[in-house]
C-alpha cells in the first residue's frame, strides 16, 4: 500500500506483524451479502440503488462465480449471507442512528428486491442461507454452530464490503480461532481507499490476504 512509509513498514516488521496463517485442512466458502441493493448496476449508485458499489462490485461477482464452481466441484460448504431489515425499523437498532433508513425497494428491506442475492451468483441446493442483522455474519446467527458441527478450521471468505461486513467477518473469524483467508478480488467496497486500507489492516493483523487464483490452485491440489 503506498501510503504506508518505509518507517512504518519497518516497525510493523520487527513487530512479528503480517505472518501468514495458511490453509487449514477443512475450509468453507463464506459470500457475504453479495445482494442487489449493494451490488447495484455497473454503472454505480442510482436513485433505485444508492447502496450499489457498481463496476468493482460486478467484477468481483465474476471472481466469486469461479470460486463457487470450484468449492462444488470440490464439495466444500458454501454459506451465504444476506443483511435484511424489517420494515417496521424494528431490528435496525443503532445503525439506525448512523445512517438513514431508505424505504424502497432497491434496499436490504424484506422481501424486496434490493434483499435478495444477486442472480450471477444464487445459491444452489446444498448451499447454507443466514439472514443477518448486524455487520458480521456470527453476531445473531447460527454460523459458528454450523462450522463446528462440520469441523470445519479455514474461512475463505468474499463478498462485500471490505470495510464493513467482510472485515467485521473476519475479526470474528480470527476471535473464534478459525484460519482466515480474505480473497481480494472477491471482495469490493463503495470506496476504494476504504477497501484498500481494510486489505492492508486485515493482513496485517487478522487474515492472509490472497487472490482468488491462489485459492483456486489451492483447493485444486487438495
Amino acid at each position: 500500500m503506498a501510503a504506508i512509509t518505509e518507517e512504518e513498514r519497518a516497525r510493523l516488521a520487527s513487530a512479528g506483524f503480517g505472518q501468514k496463517i495458511g490453509f487449514g485442512k477443512s475450509p468453507a466458502l463464506i459470500v457475504i451479502d453479495v445482494q442487489n441493493y449493494n451490488v447495484g448496476p455497473p454503472e454505480g449508485p442510482t436513485i433505485e440503488y444508492p447502496s450499489g458499489a457498481g463496476q468493482v462490485a460486478h467484477n468481483a461477482l465474476r471472481k466469486i462465480s469461479m470460486l463457487l464452481s470450484v468449492a462444488r466441484e470440490k464439495r466444500i460448504p458454501i454459506i451465504y449471507t444476506q443483511f435484511i431489515l424489517k420494515r417496521d425499523r424494528s431490528d435496525i437498532g443503532v445503525y439506525g442512528r448512523k445512517r438513514s433508513f431508505l424505504e424502497i425497494e432497491g434496499w436490504c428491506l424484506e422481501g424486496s428486491e434490493g434483499a435478495k442475492i444477486h442472480n450471477s451468483i444464487a445459491p444452489q441446493l446444498g448451499d447454507i442461507v443466514l439472514v443477518k442483522k448486524r455487520p458480521s455474519a456470527f453476531f445473531g446467527t447460527m454460523l459458528n454452530s454450523l462450522l463446528i458441527d462440520r469441523g470445519i478450521d479455514t474461512l475463505i471468505i468474499t463478498g462485500g464490503t471490505t470495510s464493513n461486513c467482510v472485515r467485521a467477518t473476519t475479526v470474528d473469524s480470527m476471535s473464534y480461532n478459525y484460519r482466515a483467508i480474505v480473497v481480494s478480488d472477491c471482495v469490493y467496497d463503495r470506496v476504494q481507499l476504504s477497501h484498500e486500507v481494510s486489505l492492508f489492516d486485515l493482513n496485517r493483523q487478522y487474515a492472509d490476504v490472497v487472490s482468488s487464483d491462489e485459492v483456486i490452485k489451492h483447493l485444486r491440489s487438495h
